[in-house]
């Protein structure tokens, strides 16, 4: 009787065909050893191709061009040329609602995240509760888990993506944020979250640095400190400067670091010279039910 066993090693899965020979075995009963002997064929490589029994749920396929991630970049591009640049936020999928609407309000433009649960899910239902445009680019993966489907329950289908890649899904979080206008009104906010969140944070705000956001006008970046949720990478980064990794100075001219949903706003309000009077008076007649840090 014959068996088959299957390994991966990088972009390839092997089979192997195995026939089943006379063998002996070490019995717990007697004291008599018998021996096993396989012989195994040789490798048979072929592509990897990974699906679910549900196509449009999951699709896992190697990349077999670079045209594949430039046309993911390209439908973002499209999305936001449709539907405007503004606020682009940056957060956990594992934690909850924060500052979004009262900045929807504020800025009157566009909210941008990934689409997500948690933190990208509050800033979708802040905008929307605001009365305000939003987009998303979604990815297959958040939290460490799969998702279900590519379907979004609050947003329509046409304002936001499920994204293939992951550097195409930065691709369209980055230009999102960008001004080409003294009068665009756009922020990257960065919300509490884990790794994912810090990768994001740390390639924008490295785009910033070197000049190449590609923003013809200064971006905001604003940097949630909640409960001092950062206040660990704060020091980390004070303890850079101090081996002369980055300038001293450097890290703090590209971001405002904000303690709460006020200072936030203040800061915003400052940077394109808006009232927040109006902003009271609207917020007033919206749902008090948001948390507010």
């Amino acid at each position: 009787m014959g068996f088959s066993v299957a390994a991966t090693f990088g972009p390839h899965i092997f089979f192997r065909n195995c026939c089943e020979k006379p063998v002996n075995f070490l019995s717990f009963d007697h004291k008599e050893g018998h021996r096993v002997n396989f012989k195994l064929s040789e490798f048979k490589p072929r592509p990897r191709r990974i699906s679910a029994c549900n196509p449009e749920v999951f699709q896992f396929e190697e990349r077999t061009s670079p045209n594949e991630v430039k046309k993911d970049i390209e439908r973002c591009y499209e999305l936001i040329h449709r539907l405007g640049r503004g606020v682009v936020y940056l957060g956990s999928s594992r934690m909850g609602p924060s500052v979004e609407l009262k900045i929807a309000n504020l800025l009157n433009c566009t909210s941008w995240s990934g689409a997500g649960p948690g933190l990208m899910d509050a800033a979708t239902k802040g905008a929307l509760q605001a009365g305000k445009p939003v987009g998303g680019f979604k990815i297959g993966k958040e939290a460490n888990e799969w998702t279900a489907t590519n379907f979004h329950p609050c947003l329509p289908s046409e304002t936001y993506l499920t994204c293939r890649f992951f550097s195409a899904r930065k691709h369209g979080l980055v230009d999102a944020a960008v001004r080409l206008d003294s009068s665009d009104k756009t922020a990257v906010i960065a919300l509490p979250g884990g790794i994912g969140t810090l990768d994001e944070v740390f390639e924008i705000l490295t785009l910033i640095q070197l000049e190449r956001i590609g923003s013809a006008f200064p971006v905001p970046f604003l940097l949630m400190n909640y409960d001092s949720f950062y206040s660990k990478l704060l020091e980390f980064l004070d303890v850079c400067e101090e081996w002369g990794t980055v300038a001293k100075g450097e890290v703090s001219s590209l971001w405002k670091v904000c303690d709460d949903n006020s200072q936030a706003l203040a800061y915003l309000e400052e940077f394109y010279g808006l009232s927040t009077e109006k902003l009271r008076h609207g917020v007033r007649s919206q749902s008090s039910h948001r948390r507010v840090s």
